[in-house]
């Protein structure tokens, strides 16, 4: 009996078509491997140390001890991710040789006929980074070195300072200044609540239909002051970001690019919405303040519409949306080509394993230019050994081979998910009318 025939005497197990190892037979390639290592399973973990849900895929090898570990993290969509990974993607990589990496990986991408988007892009970004992880660990080196090495000795950061009022968020900067910092994001908190990366103040139009809504105009009228008061406070030396997070219109964003402009921002990221990235190249050309956009990208053509287009001076990607190391380092060579920058996008709901993922990316190529940062709590340096810390503004990619960054699964169990967390903000950020805002 052939091993497809193993499973057809259960005509509705949906796995029938799987050989008895759990792969699917037609995914193998036509021709031979070069030695008998193969890919023996691929799965989803899912956990949550510090709340917002990681994903993380395992790809095991039939080598004992020999496993790779990929950041597949979409985390308000997790369980769907986690679904991709174990019911649909897992099978075509089960029984291939892990080092053909960009044939499994145009295999997954290809599959599915529709393809991108954030859900099947992360689960194949699991994958991927799992097998760079695995080359990584044969070869006995970090990934960097696969790529070609260093061209820098470490990863400068920007961390976010976000406070109440202007004065707490410039005492937070000051912190951060002192822990050796550089590069500083500003944020500050607006009427209602709906105000993005701090806090917000409950009540701010009681007079209105939504009295926790949010303002557009007076957020346009009110931002240049933070940063008037940053420079009158730091100097020149500071770097300085602020997120607007896809808030504005386009004429909105060149409003505000133009109005802080007096104050050397280093850049302005997520001016306007993903539904009107077409007009990103007429933003950019009218601003003064370098744009860094892309987080929400969901697929590798958009991304190089904007770096091919001029409309990005810094691609800030969520590099596990666009499927992972392979095609992030492809469009990195690309913003090497035509002179833009990297700002990977990397707070705390990216994994420590996409973190040392964007590290090396961030080490080895020219065009980087920043790269945002985030220091994780107690329990996800348990969950994850050999987390990358920030040490005097700086990230240091690990030396060890593949990512250096482990999984403790019993710990990670420690530490189960919660669903709608970012549900709960986003469906109140409305303004002041009761009209939906982007979040």
């Amino acid at each position: 009996m052939s091993s497809i025939d193993a499973h057809t005497d259960t005509a509705t197990d949906p796995n029938r078509l799987l050989d008895a190892d759990g792969g699917l037979p037609q995914a193998r390639p036509p021709w031979p491997a070069r030695d008998s290592l193969r890919i023996t399973s691929v799965r989803a973990v899912v956990t949550a140390p510090e709340g917002a849900p990681l994903v993380v895929v395992r790809v095991d090898t039939s080598e004992p001890g020999l496993y790779g570990l990929g950041c597949a993290t979409f985390t308000q969509r997790y369980a769907a991710v986690a679904a991709a990974v174990d019911e649909h993607v897992g099978p075509l990589a089960v029984g291939r040789h892990p080092a053909d990496i960009e044939d499994i990986t145009r295999l997954i991408h290809y599959s599915s006929y529709w393809r991108n988007g954030p859900v099947l892009n992360n689960a194949l970004s699991g994958v991927d980074q799992a097998l760079w992880d695995i080359a990584g660990k044969r070869a006995g080196l970090p990934v960097y070195e696969l790529l070609g090495g260093r061209s820098r000795a470490a990863v400068e950061v920007y961390s976010h300072a976000a406070g109440h009022s202007v004065e707490e968020t410039l005492d937070q900067a000051e912190q951060l200044v002192a822990a050796g910092y550089r590069n500083v994001r500003l944020q500050t908190g607006q009427p209602g609540l709906g105000a993005y990366g701090a806090p917000g103040t409950p009540g701010g139009y009681p007079r209105s239909p939504h009295p926790d809504g949010w303002d557009p105009e007076r957020y346009l009228r009110t931002t240049p002051a933070l940063f008037a008061a940053a420079r009158e406070r730091f100097g020149p030396e500071l770097n300085l970001m602020h997120d607007v997070h896809s808030r504005l219109t386009p004429k909105q964003a060149v409003v505000l690019a133009r109005a802080l402009e007096p104050y050397g921002l280093s850049f302005l990221e997520d001016v306007i919405a993903p539904e009107y990235y077409d007009r990103l190249p007429e933003v950019r050309a009218a601003s003064p303040v370098p744009i860094a956009v892309g987080e929400q990208l969901g697929s590798v053509p958009d991304a190089v519409r904007l770096i091919r287009d001029g409309g990005v001076d810094l691609l800030r990607l969520h590099t596990s949306s666009v499927g992972g190391l392979t095609p992030t380092r492809k469009l990195v060579a690309l913003c090497e080509l035509l002179g833009v920058r990297t700002a990977f996008h990397s707070p705390g709901d990216i994994s420590p394993v996409g973190v040392a993922a964007n590290l090396a990316v961030d080490v080895n190529t020219p065009a980087f230019g920043f790269q945002e940062s985030h220091e994780y709590n107690d329990a996800t340096h348990e969950v994850f050994p050999g987390t990358p810390v920030v040490r005097e503004g700086y990230l240091y990619p690990s030396q060890q081979p593949g990512w250096g960054v482990e999984l403790d699964e019993k710990a990670a169990a420690a530490h189960p998910p919660t669903k709608f967390l970012h549900e709960r903000w986003s469906a109140r950020v409305r303004r002041p009318d009761g009209a939906l805002e982007a979040p």
